[in-house]
C-alpha cells in the first residue's frame, strides 16, 4: 500500500482537510464524541504552552486512511525528564478510537514517520476501543518498539435498552431506586430533562461548574472544571458539541436551583455518561441513582440503544450502572518505546519493575499475614472498601 504522509501543526489551520476527516471518522465504527473535530479543536485550544500539536495524516491517492493527532510534551520520571507523545485529548477524553484504515505495512510506515518527525522517549495512546474479534492495527508497532506494552485501562458497564427497561427493576436496586425517588419527592425536587443548544451551553455550563465546585471533586481538584484551563476546555468542547446536537443532561432542581446533574454525549444512538456531581448537603437523596434511571427512561423515549459509563476505575468501581449493564466494552493503553537511548531506559525500567513486582508484593504480604494473624487471636477485625473517583 503506497501511502502518502502529512503534517499539519493544528486542526484548525486553513487548508485542513475537514471534509475528509469527516469521511474517515464515520467510516471507524468504534469512533466516539471525542474523535469528533469538535472535541479535538477544543483539546488544542487548551494545550499548556510547553505542548505542541503534530498532526499526522496518511492519504492513499485522495481518500485520508489515517489522522493522529499527538501532542508532544515533557514529562517527568523517576526525577528525569523525557519527550512523551499522547493522543490529543489526553487526559479527559474518555474513549477513542484510532481513526485509521491502514494495514500492517501501512502502520509501519507511520510509526516511522513520527519517530523521524518526533523523536521521543514514549508514544502512549490512552483509552483506546478495538473492533470486538479483530486484531488492533496497533500490535504492528509492538515488534517495532524496543519495549511495547498493552494494558487494561478499565471495563466499562454498558446498558442495552430494551422493552424490559419499561418495567422496574428487581432486587436491591429497586428498593434503592424507590427509596431515593421517596426522598425526592418529599423535598419537592423537580427532575429536567435538557438538550443545550450553542446558545445555552454557556450558561447550563456555568451552572454545572458550581455544583462541582462545592462537591467532594471541587475539593480534591479531581473534576473536568478543577481548574481555568479545563474550564475553558469544557467550554470550547461543549458549545461546539452542543452545536451540533449531541449534549444531553438531565439535573435534580431544588426550588429552581440545580442540586445535582450528570452530564453526556450521545452519538450515533448511544449515550455516553461523562459527568455527574451533587452538592454535598444533599448527598443523601440518592439522586445520582434516579438521574441515571432517567437517562434510560428519556433513551425509550427518544429510541437511543446504548447507555455507557464512558470510564470507571479498573478495580473496585463502585459506577451504578454495574446494576444495569448487560454488558462491557474494554479501554486499552498503547505504550511504544523508542530505539532512543531515553526510551530504551524507560523500557529498561518499565521491564525491571514488572520483574520485581511481584517479588515486592510478597515482602509485603507477609507482615499482613502476620498482622491479620495477630489479629484474629485478638478477635479484631477491620474492613476498609476504598472509593471510585468518577468523573
Amino acid at each position: 500500500m503506497a501511502i502518502r504522509f502529512q503534517w499539519y501543526g493544528s486542526l484548525s489551520a486553513a487548508d485542513f482537510p475537514v471534509t475528509a476527516f469527516e469521511q474517515l471518522r464515520a467510516q471507524v465504527t468504534d469512533a466516539t464524541p471525542f474523535n469528533t473535530l469538535a472535541w479535538l479543536q477544543a483539546s488544542e485550544f487548551a494545550l499548556l504552552p510547553d505542548q505542541q500539536l503534530h498532526v499526522l495524516l496518511g492519504w492513499q491517492d485522495q481518500d485520508l486512511l489515517l489522522c493522529l493527532p499527538l501532542i508532544s510534551g515533557q514529562e517527568r520520571v523517576g526525577g528525569l525528564r523525557f519527550r512523551v507523545l499522547h493522543h490529543l485529548g489526553y487526559p479527559l477524553a474518555d474513549r477513542i478510537a484510532l481513526l485509521a484504515r491502514l494495514d500492517a505495512d501501512g502502520m509501519g510506515q507511520a510509526l516511522t514517520q513520527i519517530r523521524q518527525y518526533l523523536p521521543h522517549a514514549l508514544l502512549q495512546l490512552n483509552e483506546v476501543v478495538e473492533p470486538v474479534g479483530e486484531q488492533s492495527v496497533l500490535s504492528a508497532w509492538m515488534a517495532m518498539s524496543s519495549t511495547g506494552e498493552r494494558r487494561l485501562s478499565c471495563r466499562v458497564p454498558v446498558h442495552l435498552i430494551s422493552a424490559s427497561d419499561h418495567q422496574e427493576i428487581s432486587g436491591d436496586p429497586r428498593y434503592k431506586l424507590r427509596r431515593a425517588r421517596k426522598r425526592i419527592a418529599a423535598c419537592g425536587a423537580q427532575i429536567r430533562r435538557i438538550t443545550p443548544d450553542a446558545i445555552g451551553m454557556g450558561p447550563l455550563l456555568r451552572t454545572l461548574a458550581e455544583v462541582e465546585a462545592a462537591s467532594w471533586k471541587g475539593e480534591e481538584g479531581v473534576g473536568i472544571f478543577a481548574d481555568p484551563r479545563r474550564r475553558q476546555w469544557m467550554n470550547h468542547a461543549f458549545t461546539a458539541l452542543a452545536a451540533q446536537g449531541l449534549v444531553r443532561v438531565v439535573t435534580l432542581e431544588l426550588n429552581g436551583e440545580c442540586i445535582s446533574y450528570r452530564l453526556g454525549l450521545l452519538d450515533q444512538g448511544r449515550l455516553y455518561d461523562y459527568n455527574l456531581a451533587f452538592l454535598p448537603q444533599h448527598a443523601d437523596l440518592g439522586s445520582g441513582r434516579v438521574l441515571l434511571e432517567e437517562w434510560i427512561r428519556w433513551g425509550l423515549d427518544d429510541n437511543w440503544r446504548w447507555i455507557d459509563a464512558s470510564r470507571v476505575s479498573l478495580e473496585n468501581s463502585s459506577h451504578q450502572l454495574h446494576e444495569r449493564m448487560t454488558g462491557q466494552l474494554e479501554h486499552w493503553r498503547w505504550s511504544f518505546y523508542s530505539w532512543q537511548p531515553d526510551g530504551l531506559l524507560m523500557g529498561f525500567a518499565l521491564r525491571l519493575w514488572k520483574s520485581l513486582k511481584p517479588w515486592l508484593g510478597k515482602r509485603r504480604a507477609r507482615p499482613t499475614v502476620t498482622t491479620a494473624s495477630s489479629s484474629s487471636k485478638r478477635q479484631e477485625n477491620t474492613h476498609a472498601s476504598p472509593s471510585d473517583h468518577q468523573r
